[in-house]
C-alpha cells in the first residue's frame, strides 16, 4: 500500500516538473512577443512585449496640439494601460494552455 503511493507521488512530481518546465519555456517565448495598442482612432499607438516593455509609441501629427497636452497625456496612458492588459490576457491565455485550465494563483 505504501509503495503504491509513493509511485503516484512520483508520477505527480514528474508531472508538477514538466508543468513547471513547459511555464518557464513559455515565459521565455512570450518575451520575444509582441501586442499593440492604439487609441483615439489611431491618435496614440503603442507596441510592447511580453515583458511589458514599451518598445514603441507612435504619435499622429493630429493628436499633438500644443493647447491640450493633457489630452494627449490621457491618450498615451490609455494605450499603455490597454497594452498591459493585452499582455496579461496574452500570458492568461498561455499559461491555461500549460496548466490545463488550472488556477495556481502566484505562479505567474
Amino acid at each position: 500500500m505504501f509503495g503504491k503511493g509513493m509511485g503516484n507521488m512520483a508520477g505527480m512530481m514528474k508531472k508538477v516538473q514538466k508543468m513547471q518546465a513547459d511555464m518557464q519555456k513559455m515565459q521565455e517565448e512570450l518575451k520575444q512577443r509582441t501586442v499593440e495598442a492604439s487609441v483615439g482612432g489611431g491618435a496614440v499607438t503603442v507596441v510592447m512585449n511580453g515583458e511589458k516593455v514599451l518598445e514603441s509609441l507612435k504619435l499622429n501629427p493630429s493628436a499633438v496640439d500644443p493647447e491640450d497636452v493633457e489630452m494627449l497625456e490621457d491618450l498615451i496612458m490609455a494605450a499603455v494601460n490597454e497594452a498591459s492588459k493585452k499582455v496579461d490576457d496574452l500570458l492568461s491565455q498561455e499559461m491555461s494552455k500549460v496548466t490545463g485550465g488550472l488556477n495556481l494563483p502566484g505562479l505567474f
